[in-house]
């Protein structure tokens, strides 16, 4: 009871609730104002225009949500004129209706905010047909008072935004501390759970999107805060927790270790690994914790449990010692000890975050340049060129906004042969549910139906016991403000809202509320078929064949990545901006990677073409960038020797392997053969140096001296992951070099 008390605190303290609050707002105001003056005429208008702009509310910078919901208004205006003034011509509606949801859909190709403004266009265009204007009078006024009620709504959002500044912020960093403390949790499963690794592995790819996503748009939100004065101290606190998650999240990722080795190494010592493997659930459960903190304004929790922890993970490193002693026991002290080493800075990170949300004065101050900044944001390019590079058939959007366009001719036309009662509502059905990929479209048509359904039954028991329409009007209030809080987080629950809503502002209108209820059940299942159906058959668009842009923009960055560290351990003090920009663009690049991997899994089975060869290719790429990550944080945070020849010439061979995968891809050569000779003398001579300091400290046991330091430590420790993470790069790459040519061969030849 005392958690879902708290989940029910931490939703109505939401950003997604203020979010359903500010609809809820800027429809009952105008609403209830002009209805009670007596002209419900204008009232509607209104409320339909801030209801369609609302989806361009989403966080982000405040120039772009304003310009987007400017834009949005305008579109709408335009369509819902468009298909007013056809709709008595069929001939030419049939031809708006397909212009429009073509070029409205393929709209998307401009982000994530532009597919909101695109869904406003096509919901305007659906809308359309359930108002009843046919004089140019009325026509003009309808699309005028809609244009007021965009602007209404905008004016909503800008003062829920004055009232409350700080909320989408928040939020934002709460749900990735959350993301970030789960993510930690799962990988100390991975670290002893060889068994239920690869279905692990396949979830950190859905967290890993899903924080990177989160990140992205903190870097809009944060990045681009401009003002006279500077950065309040309220937000500098937000960066500094937003610049933590960063730090912790590309230590969880170089956190990931060789587990064939590690498998091998400590066959039959796994006791060794528990603590550090509790030390990574307590810190997840606290990272978890702080999420809530910074929503219920709670006071911090105790750090005694963390710190407990780390004490117990660095005590295994001495029991080890004691009991395996060296020189054997020093490959697996070594790996214990990187990895305590990682989970060290962990926890500074997490102080740090504690400190700064309980507002310590003396807490670091953020010394990031405004053009530094700048480089940090992700540039979206808005040219007109970008639609024309789109207008073709493999493009993936291209497909979606043909296939959304005949799925909508079909449905509309059935409507009418049929003599279909409300046939906007299938249409209505399509727009919503239907996605450029097969699985998440289907998905959702699943969620929409079921929800359809429960929304009615409810909707159905509320009539049947009352016939009171203030009631009516409040429950379709309150049920499409919680309908939109929830879409996001459940789709399911949203729907049955939706529903709701729905009836019962029919119900407002029309007594005949059991025949819309029939209706509107009947419409839903109806265009959730043609959805799924044209996702299949029309122009389908496969995972599969698609995977090879997003294939070449990794290897790109994990090249640039591995690149930007080599230059990084020549020069630190020059290079750590490059490298964190480098490191920035291949985590956003495996991030698109595994989303589209997710994808691939929802497709039909039939359709998931060499499955395994894809998930290893995946994996690799992951592995890869998380080997890279290791080294450089490993520079960044020790006091490093010079790098030697071997060094480059591996990394190198290792940037040329990557070359070659990607020549694969785009059918070129480019690539420069390095002898293998050279390769294996440079790692030799790498791994003997590792082998030269350890044997320098076995003498000096032998002669009593036991104390090792700090220097000595650290330099066993820089020879050690080297080598070995440089070894692995060298098998890692040539594997991917070889799965990215079979599926060439396999995938991309036969299609």
């Amino acid at each position: 009871m005392k958690e879902t008390i708290k989940q029910l605190e931490l939703f109505f303290k939401s950003s997604n609730f203020d979010r359903g609050i500010r609809l809820g707002v800027a429809l009952a105001l105008p609403f209830a104002i002009l209805y009670g003056l007596g002209y419900f005429e204008f009232a509607l208008p209104i409320v339909v225009g801030a209801f369609l702009n609302a989806p361009g509310d989403m966080p982000g910078s405040r120039k772009r949500k304003v310009n987007a919901i400017l834009i949005s208004t305008g579109l709408t205006m335009l369509i819902t004129t468009v298909i007013l003034f056809t709709k008595p011509y069929l001939p030419v509606l049939l031809i708006a209706m397909g212009v429009i949801a073509f070029f409205v859909s393929l709209l998307s190709v401009y982000g994530f905010r532009a597919s909101l403004v695109s869904f406003s266009g096509l919901l305007a265009m659906v809308i359309a047909f359930a108002i009843d204007k046919s004089s140019t009078s009325d026509i003009l006024i309808q699309v005028v008072f809609m244009g007021v009620g965009g602007l209404w709504y905008l004016t909503v959002s800008l003062l829920f935004q004055f009232i409350f500044p700080n909320k989408d912020q928040n939020q934002l960093l709460s749900d990735t501390l959350y993301l970030i403390g789960d993510y930690l949790k799962l990988r100390a499963r991975l670290l002893t759970d060889a068994k239920d690794r690869d279905s692990r592995l396949q979830q950190s790819f859905v967290l890993q999107n899903q924080i990177n996503d989160k990140h992205e748009t903190l870097r809009e939100v944060l990045l681009t805060v401009r003002k006279r004065s500077g950065r309040s101290r309220y937000e500098e606190k937000q960066l500094l927790i937003f610049i933590s998650t960063i730090k912790i999240f590309e230590l969880i990722e170089a956190e990931q270790m060789n587990y064939e080795k590690i498998d091998k190494v400590f066959a039959d010592r796994k006791e060794f690994l528990k603590s550090a493997k509790k030390l990574n659930k307590v810190m997840g459960n606290h990272l978890i914790r702080l999420s809530e903190v910074l929503m219920q304004h709670d006071p911090l929790p105790d750090k005694e449990n963390l710190t407990k922890a780390l004490t117990k993970a660095n005590d295994s490193i001495t029991d080890y010692l004691e009991k395996f002693k060296l020189p054997l026991a020093r490959e697996g002290a070594l790996i214990l000890k990187n990895l305590y080493d990682y989970q060290e800075q962990l926890l500074e990170e997490i102080i740090a975050i504690r400190r700064a949300m309980d507002n310590v004065k003396e807490a670091a101050k953020v010394s990031l340049k405004r053009q530094d900044a700048s480089q940090f944001l992700t540039l979206h390019e808005y040219r007109f060129n970008v639609i024309l590079q789109n207008l073709r058939l493999d493009s993936t959007l291209f497909r979606h906004s043909l296939r959304l366009s005949i799925a909508m001719l079909f449905a509309y036309s059935l409507g009418i042969f049929f003599e279909i009662q409300n046939t906007y509502w299938i249409l209505l059905t399509i727009i919503v549910i239907m996605r450029p990929s097969y699985g998440l479209t289907k998905e959702r048509s699943k969620d929409r139906i079921i929800g359809t359904i429960i929304g009615a039954v409810i909707a159905v028991g509320i009539v049947l016991l009352t016939q009171n329409e203030i009631l009516y009007a409040v429950l379709a209030l309150v049920s499409l403000v919680f309908a939109f809080a929830l879409i996001q987080q459940n789709y399911k629950s949203a729907a049955a809202l939706i529903t709701i809503s729905i009836v019962f502002v029919y119900s407002f209108i029309n007594p005949k509320a059991l025949e819309v209820i029939q209706y509107r059940v009947l419409d839903t299942f109806i265009g959730a078929v043609i959805a799924v159906v044209a996702n299949y058959s029309l122009l389908p668009s496969w995972e599969v064949y698609n995977l090879k842009q997003v294939l070449i923009k990794a290897l790109k960055a994990n090249k640039a990545y591995l690149l930007a560290t080599q230059d990084l351990y020549q020069n630190p003090d020059d290079k750590t901006l490059a490298y964190n920009l480098a490191r920035k663009e291949a985590f956003l690049a495996i991030s698109q990677l595994n989303a589209a991997f997710q994808r691939l899994t929802q497709d039909p089975k039939s359709k998931q073409k060499e499955f395994q060869l894809i998930y290893e290719m995946v994996t690799l790429h992951q592995t890869l960038i998380s080997a890279i990550a290791s080294i450089g944080n490993f520079i960044t945070k020790h006091q490093t020797t010079p790098a030697s020849v071997e060094f480059n010439v591996l990394i190198n061979r290792i940037s040329n392997t990557l070359q070659g995968a990607l020549d694969s891809l785009e059918e070129t050569s480019s690539q420069e053969k390095i002898a293998k000779t050279k390769v294996e003398h440079a790692q030799e001579k790498l791994f003997s140096t590792y082998k030269r300091l350890a044997h320098v400290r076995d003498e000096n046991i032998k002669q009593g001296n036991e104390t090792l330091d700090t220097e000595t430590l650290h330099a066993l420790q820089e020879a050690y992951l080297i080598s070995n993470h440089l070894g692995w790069l060298v098998s890692l790459s040539d594997n991917l070099e070889r799965s990215t040519k079979r599926y060439c061969q396999t995938i991309l030849l036969s299609n």
